[in-house]
């Protein structure tokens, strides 16, 4: 063989290596970032169901505060009743 076949044949195999380098390579990679994605979807998956648990109890609260105020307002007048009857 010359000098050149061997050159070529020796540059076709580099070239073939790191083709086949590089395809295992972009396909970990593809895999590590999909489950990093996974990771983080869960995560905001499960803040999202913690937000909305909190708004719900805030919710409410907000509906049953204007009821306890009344309460309170009866309760305040009957307290200045009962004082006036002294």
């Amino acid at each position: 063989m010359t000098e050149a076949a061997v050159s070529i044949i020796s540059g076709l195999l580099t070239l073939i290596g790191v083709c086949v380098t590089a395809w295992f390579g972009n396909r970990r990679t593809a895999m590590e970032v999909s489950s990093k994605l996974d990771v983080a979807q869960a995560v905001t998956d499960a803040r999202l169901a913690d937000l909305t648990r909190e708004v719900r109890e805030h919710n409410s609260f907000a509906r049953r505060m204007p009821v306890v105020e009344e309460q309170i307002k009866v309760i305040n007048h009957r307290l200045a009743d009962l004082e006036g009857e002294r």
